[in-house]
C-alpha cells in the first residue's frame, strides 16, 4: 500500500516516516512541500494522504479523489484544516494523530509563569545590558486564580500541573470530568471570565465557539487579565485582543496561535512582508509572547504522530478498526 507525505521535514521527521514505512510495510511518496493543485500528481497510485496544518480546501479534495485516494490523516490533533464537507462529498475519510497532553500542557503551563514574571521583557532588557527592576515586578502563581477553559487531555493535564502551585483552579467545559474535579471547580464560563486571573484555552476551534474570546468577553473578564492560547488562533478575535492590551484591559498573552497562520508558519519568511498585520502588532507588545504554534513539538511527539498516522493509513487499507478514523 502506498501512502503519499506531504510537509515532511527532513530534519526531524525523515528518519521515523523511514522506520515506521519498513516496520508496517507501506511504500512513501514523499514532498518536502505542502499539498497543492500542483503538487498533488504526488498522489497517483496512493491509498492514503498524510499531512499536518496546510489547508486542504474542496478543489484538493476533489483532486486527490481523482487520484484514487481514500484516506486523509493530519498529524496533528485538530483537524478544522480539513474541508470535511468535502471529504464526505468525494468519498475521502479522515483521521488525526492525537499527540500525548504533556507537551503542550508544559508548554501553556511555561508561557503562564513567563506572563506573570514579565520575562519577555526581562529578556529584552538583560540583551541590552539593562539591568533595572522598574516595570519587571511579577506575581506568584499561588496568589492567582486561574481559568482553564477545556478539560479535554490537555485541559485535564493543565489542571494537573498547575495543583502543585497551589493557585485556585476554575475550569469551564460542556462535558465535565470527575478526575478534574477532584483539584479544579467546575463553573460556568461567565463565571470563569469574571473571577480568573490567568485564563488559558484548552478546547478545538468549532463554528460555536470561533472568537469565544472577543470584546463582549473580554470585557467581563477582570483588568489586568492574562490570556493564554495554546489551541486554536480562531478561538481569540485578534483585533479585540489587541485592543484590550492597548487599553490595559488584557494585561499580558502567551500565544503559541494565531488567526491566519496558515501559509505562514513553518516556514522561512524572514526575505518576506508578511500579510498578518495582527501578527506582527502582537509581536509588538513588551508585555505579549508569540510563538509559532510549536507548544507540540517535542521529540516523543514527532515519533507519535509518525507512528500513529502511518499505522490508521495501514489499518484503513486493511478494512480494520482504526481508532484515528474520525469522519
Amino acid at each position: 500500500m502506498k501512502v503519499a507525505v506531504y510537509n515532511l521535514r527532513p530534519f526531524d521527521e525523515a528518519e521515523w516516516f523511514t522506520y515506521y514505512a519498513k516496520e508496517l510495510g507501506l511504500e512513501l511518496a514523499v514532498s518536502q512541500d505542502p499539498p497543492s493543485l500542483g503538487s498533488a500528481g504526488l498522489t497517483k497510485g496512493c491509498l492514503c494522504v498524510d499531512i499536518i496544518t496546510s489547508p486542504i480546501d474542496r478543489e484538493l479534495m476533489a483532486a486527490f479523489a481523482a487520484n484514487g485516494v481514500k484516506y486523509l490523516v493530519t498529524r496533528t490533533i485538530g483537524y478544522d484544516h480539513i474541508d470535511l464537507d468535502a471529504a464526505r462529498e468525494f468519498g475521502i475519510r479522515v483521521g488525526n494523530a492525537p499527540y500525548g497532553p504533556c507537551g503542550v500542557a508544559d508548554y501553556a503551563v511555561m508561557l503562564i509563569l513567563m506572563s506573570i514574571r514579565r520575562m519577555k521583557r526581562i529578556m529584552q532588557r538583560t540583551r541590552m545590558q539593562d539591568y533595572t527592576l522598574d516595570g519587571i515586578q511579577g506575581r506568584e502563581l499561588k496568589d492567582l486564580t486561574v481559568g482553564v477553559i477545556g478539560t479535554g487531555r490537555i485541559g485535564r493535564t493543565v489542571i494537573g500541573d498547575l495543583s502543585g502551585f497551589g493557585c485556585r483552579i476554575l475550569a469551564h467545559d460542556l462535558f465535565e470530568s470527575e478526575e478534574v474535579k477532584a483539584q479544579a471547580s467546575y463553573v460556568s464560563l461567565d463565571e470563569l471570565l469574571a473571577q480568573s486571573d490567568v485564563i488559558t484555552l484548552h478546547t478545538p476551534l468549532t463554528e460555536e465557539n470561533h472568537h469565544l474570546i472577543n470584546a463582549e468577553t473580554i470585557g467581563r473578564m477582570k483588568d489586568g487579565v492574562i490570556i493564554v492560547n495554546t489551541a486554536r488562533g480562531g478561538l481569540i478575535d485578534s483585533e479585540a485582543l489587541i485592543a484590550a492590551i492597548e487599553s490595559g484591559k488584557v494585561g499580558a498573552a502567551g500565544l503559541d496561535v494565531v488567526e491566519k497562520e496558515f501559509g505562514l508558519y513553518y516556514y522561512d519568511h524572514k526575505n518576506d512582508i508578511l500579510n498578518n498585520r495582527e501578527l506582527a502588532i502582537l509581536r509588538s507588545f513588551p508585555n505579549v509572547t508569540v510563538s509559532h504554534h510549536m507548544a507540540f513539538y517535542t521529540d516523543n511527539e514527532v515519533k507519535t504522530v509518525i507512528r500513529d498516522s502511518l499505522t490508521s493509513c495501514k489499518l484503513f487499507g486493511e478494512g480494520k478498526e482504526n481508532p484515528w478514523e474520525i469522519v
